[in-house]
């Protein structure tokens, strides 16, 4: 066997062991459910509002002085349940509060089922703990009622005050009634037309989208998906509203393998938070930086005169001191990188703190060195 085809078979083991290495070390597709990944159009839910009274309050409720709509309200309210007060009355309550409700109506919500409610302050008062929401009405964007709130409120946060100190923790001007809504009236919900059902995606990828359709032609049979945009895919589907409930059982969970993500590196600037997908990768750049700090200490300075009978004063002078600090940057050589891993570790061999990466990738993403999109929050 001559030494030219020994070195040859040497050269191909060691190109197919790092091609396997490489395979081996490559990050697996992802595989997710179209119930993750897409809502169906349609299928929605809607808020709803509403404006009540709270009482049972422990002395914490609104100061109607200061908040007179309360007042208003409560004379609304008692006059309706047949209690006349004398026009003019200036009532001084601190046991009711008014306030906003809030909830959401899920979809095929019927009559008779319960939601949670929100409830929170509207005026002044100090805590809303230990009191009960009257009945409130709940109104959708048209105006009309479809559900009614009241119940006691579960407040999570706790406070006290004594002698002029207090002491809070959490929230304690808004609170929530589990199950403190009942529906009244059900929202008409149409998910098909003509055997047409559209599934939207809750990210726009081309990609992605082409994966849902071809895993569901893939389930189902050609021709049942197809995208209509980079979000929108239609599917066709049995006309009985019966089969339908069934086939989008089904089609909710295939698992669809998505192609990588679009690199995106997202920023925190207040808190200096730097967040980066696996898809991101640095060309080959070189970074200069450094710290300047400038430090001022103020004092002051007390100057006597030289004899204790030579009619001088005694005079304090404040003084001000001013020093630039600078620590000494040096050009730092980032090599390209091919994966998240080797993103971090040139990143990390800078030795730059969260606040320095912001700056440093801002400018590489100027240089055309980052190759991701920014986004600062």
């Amino acid at each position: 066997m001559s030494k030219t085809f020994i070195r040859r078979w040497q050269t191909w083991l060691r190109n197919g062991a790092a091609a396997l290495l490489c395979l081996g070390l490559a990050a697996p597709v992802a595989a997710e459910r179209i119930k993750d990944l897409a809502t169906i159009q349609g299928v929605r839910s809607n808020p709803l509002i509403g404006y009540g009274l709270v009482v049972g309050l422990d002395g914490t409720g609104d100061q109607v002085r200061q908040t007179p709509f309360t007042q208003q309200s409560l004379t609304n309210m008692l006059s309706q349940l047949g209690v006349t007060v004398p026009q003019g009355t200036n009532m001084q309550v601190r046991n009711v509060a008014a306030v906003m409700v809030t909830a959401t109506l899920p979809a095929f919500a019927q009559p008779g089922q319960t939601v949670d409610v929100v409830v929170s302050a509207m005026g002044n008062a100090k805590s809303l703990r230990g009191g009960t929401l009257l009945m409130t009405p709940l109104k959708g964007a048209n105006g009309q009622v479809y559900a009614i709130a009241q119940g006691n409120i579960l407040v999570g946060g706790a406070g006290a005050e004594a002698g002029g100190s207090s002491v809070q923790v959490n929230q304690l001007n808004g609170g929530i009634i589990s199950n403190g809504a009942v529906v009244e009236r059900s929202v008409p919900t149409t998910f098909a037309r003509d055997g047409i059902i559209r599934l939207e995606l809750n990210h726009t990828d081309f990609g992605a989208t082409q994966s849902v359709v071809a895993a569901l032609n893939r389930r189902f049979g050609p021709g049942t998906a197809m995208s209509s945009d980079a979000r929108v895919v239609q599917l066709r589907a049995p006309l009985e509203p019966a089969a339908q409930s069934a086939f989008l059982s089904q089609v909710e969970n295939v698992d669809v393998r998505l192609p990588p993500a679009r690199a995106k590196v997202v920023i925190n600037a207040r808190t200096g938070t730097v967040v980066m997908n696996r898809t991101v990768t640095i060309d080959e750049a070189a970074i200069a930086y450094g710290n300047l700090s400038v430090v001022i200490s103020r004092g002051m300075d007390v100057d006597q005169p030289d004899t204790p009978f030579g009619g001088g004063q005694t005079v304090v002078t404040p003084t001000t001191d001013i020093e630039m600090r600078s620590d000494q940057g040096s050009l730092q050589h980032i090599s390209t990188s091919a994966n998240l891993s080797d993103v971090v570790r040139a990143l990390n061999a800078l030795g730059a703190t969260p606040q320095d990466l912001l700056a440093i990738l801002q400018n590489l993403k100027s240089a055309g060195a980052l190759r991701a999109d920014l986004e600062i929050v």
